[in-house]
């Protein structure tokens, strides 16, 4: 079979595969079966003449080949969109920019800075979704979003390690803080010593899965009491000041805390720092890219506290 046959779909199908990293999750994204979207691969890797993904224990990843594929594809998707658009009345391609972010991030600093693009650059029209570290890193690479505002912890390690390597700017880099009622007997300091975190109830991240801990102080010498579990970060703050607990978080956080509740440094043992990531992937970006990333920088700045 001619690779130039490949259809849409099949494309369609490599992305969705690519950005979700298992058959499974690509499958639901997409509202297909997943037998639906295993013959669509196995379609387009016998039009390549190639295996385009490497089948692993923990997913899929591209594999050299898959990854010349997804570099056309995206061109190829990407032109089939922007018409879609053009027909349908909404800003051309050259206006267009595609921003993924996490959940912290869309609090104060994503909402600021396309505030801010619209007066400085009305032409540029951003599409955004929120999403995980690994997702939009994963997004980034199957060419489906343009930027990404992604997180990272000590040691600091890439979001990935894929070839080539993401282009990473650290827009902020500021201590983790604990997020408390203020009736606790925590809140009646300006900070909290990491010793008394000892024996504390916590609202943490989902109920499974690696994000079971988050919302808990990291490094704790003992099996943390974890009493509600929630992904939304100001449902885990209300749970904060109705008196259920603490929950970790971070500090450009602090401006939707609701009443009831007050974010505190903790102080008395390691430093939790927390950085905030600009990534795209390393070609020369667009102009509208640009202007978005410089946006997004400027919001960093405003949102940032002084020390």
């Amino acid at each position: 079979m001619d690779f130039t046959d490949v259809s849409l779909t099949a494309l369609r199908v490599l992305r969705a595969v690519a950005e979700q990293g298992t058959f499974t999750a690509a499958a639901a994204s997409l509202g297909y079966t997943q037998s639906a979207v295993s013959r669509q691969i196995a379609s387009i890797e016998r039009s390549a003449g190639a295996e385009l993904l490497e089948r692993r224990r923990d997913g899929v990843r591209l594999t050299p080949a898959g990854r010349v594929v997804m570099r056309r594809a995206t061109v190829v998707l990407d032109e089939i969109d922007a018409a879609a658009r053009e027909l349908s009345g909404l800003p051309g391609p050259g206006g267009t920019v595609r921003l993924g972010w996490l959940p912290s991030a869309g609090t104060t600093l994503v909402p600021s800075a396309l505030a801010a693009l619209r007066r400085s650059d009305p032409h540029v029209h951003v599409i955004s979704r929120e999403g995980t570290t690994p997702a939009l890193a994963r997004a980034l690479r199957a060419g489906s979003i343009d930027l990404a505002l992604l997180a990272s912890a000590p040691p600091f390690r890439a979001p990935d390690d894929e070839s080539p390597a993401l282009a990473l700017e650290t827009l902020t880099e500021r201590a983790l803080c604990l997020a408390v009622p203020t009736a606790h007997p925590l809140a009646r300091g300006d900070f909290v010593d990491v010793a008394d975190l000892h024996g504390q109830q916590w609202i943490a991240g989902s109920a499974t899965g690696a994000d079971r801990l988050l919302g808990v102080w990291p490094g704790l010498d003992e099996r943390p009491e974890i009493v509600h579990t929630a992904r939304d970060w100001l449902a885990k703050l209300h749970l904060v000041a109705a008196g259920c607990g603490l929950t970790t978080v971070p500090p450009a956080l602090a401006a939707a805390a609701p009443p009831g509740v007050r974010v505190l440094p903790v102080r008395g043992g390691p430093q939790e720092q927390r950085r905030l990531l600009l990534a795209r992937l390393p070609h020369p970006p667009t102009e509208p890219v640009v202007r978005l990333a410089a946006a997004l920088r400027a919001a960093a700045l405003d949102t940032t506290p002084d020390p």
